[in-house]
């Protein structure tokens, strides 16, 4: 068998570091956050959750003998990059942090999850508008672009210039135009003396592009000089890679008989379904059929939504001897939506109505969980599609079911879906979302 690629992979802008001194640089990063994670997750029984109790918060200050706001800001990043995950009142190890040490892939995933966190770890300056919040974080792709194709340093003038012009894009897309502080009225009802507008505005728009340049300082995506910026190796890499819309799937390998079951998933990734289903018979052919169940089994369990899905459409090649033991991780909830689509086909139901044996809350858990896998693993169009799929039938009926299916991974699918959408006001709401699963609010 042979797969064949569509076109070659993309090399990143000369002077890019190797991918292992990137890692290098994003595991700096976020020292203080693995150190916070691997505490939160030997921590057994309630305290480790969000916002993280005043008790703990103590106890972790001293264990690691750090301030309680680094304590504090160590844990957001934790979250924010996959390193732990919440279970009701219990933090786990996510599998980012399980991988951390070996795996510069898992590294700097978690690195760009955090990335496109950037807004939810440094707060918005007090007093200003949600809306004028929103279109900051929109125009900010903007001044990346402009700072990776500048090759170095920009100045905060022109990184001013070009914010503003793109907030001035985002009014006349919407048909508004200034009336006084921060507000706006449609352009049809508009008054010809509204002059107070600009001067404001240019003041704002300053004050929101200091926010942002130093919420993306804080994440290791620039570095701030007197009167400039400039792209880290991180920024800069991951601003291309953006750019060039990469997939961070795995490569497909030829033949996987000898790979692990999440080796030879993740080879798969990329092949259409035949060809796939000939790779799981070729590895399920190699292994007896009790032992090959039970890997597929333990890599469902893991934290990796995409080798999860892989797992069951593998099993689903095994067939009647697998069915004992899909029945029974049942009551396993993050493997319960998978098993019951699984235990559907196989009894016999059509794929396309299997759907139906899913309750209201397991197909919105299998939803984000699709999401994440998606986030972690595909392009951001296949993100933005996605929203086809849910049930609900409206962004909003979507947004308020995710918040309160408690899946771990909803705020960085959330995170990245506004970062996706090419829609303003819908990227608006579902970015309101996340902040509101991120700081337990309603």
């Amino acid at each position: 068998m042979t797969t064949r690629r569509t076109r070659p992979a993309p090399r990143p802008p000369e002077g890019t570091p190797p991918r292992a001194e990137l890692a290098r640089q994003a595991r700096a990063v976020l020292a203080d956050a693995v150190r916070i994670a691997h505490w939160a997750a030997g921590t057994p029984g309630p305290g480790t959750a969000a916002p993280l109790a005043a008790h703990a918060l103590e106890r972790a200050a001293t264990a690691l003998e750090l301030s309680p706001a680094q304590v504090r800001a160590g844990w957001d990043r934790a979250r924010l990059a996959g390193l732990v995950e919440l279970h009701g009142d219990t933090a786990r190890p996510g599998w980012r942090l399980r991988a951390w040490d070996r795996d510069d892939s898992a590294v700097l995933r978690g690195w760009v999850a955090l990335f496109d966190a950037w807004s939810l770890v440094h707060a918005a300056p007090e007093g200003i508008e949600a809306g004028a919040v929103a279109e900051a974080v929109e125009a900010v792709p903007q001044v990346l672009s402009l700072l990776q194709l500048s090759a170095g340093s920009v100045t905060v003038p022109a990184l001013l210039d070009l914010l503003g012009q793109r907030v001035a894009e985002l009014h006349e897309e919407r048909c508004e135009v200034p009336l006084g502080p921060g507000r706006t009225v449609p352009a049809a009802s508009a008054a010809p003396a509204a002059t107070a507008g600009p001067a404001r505005s240019a003041d704002l728009n300053a004050l929101l592009l200091d926010w942002a340049l130093e919420g993306l300082a804080a994440v290791g995506a620039l570095t701030l000089g007197k009167g400039h910026a400039t792209l880290t190796p991180l920024g800069n890499w991951a601003v291309w890679v953006k750019l060039e819309q990469i997939c961070v799937a795995a490569q497909s390998p030829a033949g996987n008989i000898e790979q692990s079951a999440a080796d030879m998933l993740l080879g798969c990734a990329r092949l259409t379904p035949g060809p796939a289903r000939d790779e799981y018979r070729a590895w399920l052919a190699a292994r007896t059929v009790g032992s090959a169940v039970a890997e597929l089994l333990a890599v469902a369990r893991g934290e990796d939504a995409l080798l999860r899905g892989l797992a069951f459409e593998a099993l689903r090649v095994v067939g009647a001897p697998a069915e004992p033991e899909v029945r029974a991780v049942l009551a396993e909830p993050s493997l319960r939506p998978y098993a019951l689509l699984w235990l559907a086909e196989y009894e016999g139901n059509d794929p396309d109505d299997a759907q139906d044996v899913l309750s209201r809350e397991e197909a919105t858990w299998l939803w984000v969980d699709t999401a994440a896998a998606v986030a972690d693993h595909g392009e951001t169009g296949l993100l933005v599609r996605h929203l086809d799929s849910a049930v609900q039938g409206t962004v909003p009926a979507l947004l308020d079911e995710v918040r309160a299916v408690g899946h771990p991974r909803t705020v960085q699918v959330l995170v990245a879906l506004a970062a996706a959408h090419p829609d303003p006001a819908l990227a608006k709401a579902v970015r309101r979302a996340a902040f509101q699963v991120h700081t337990g609010g309603a």
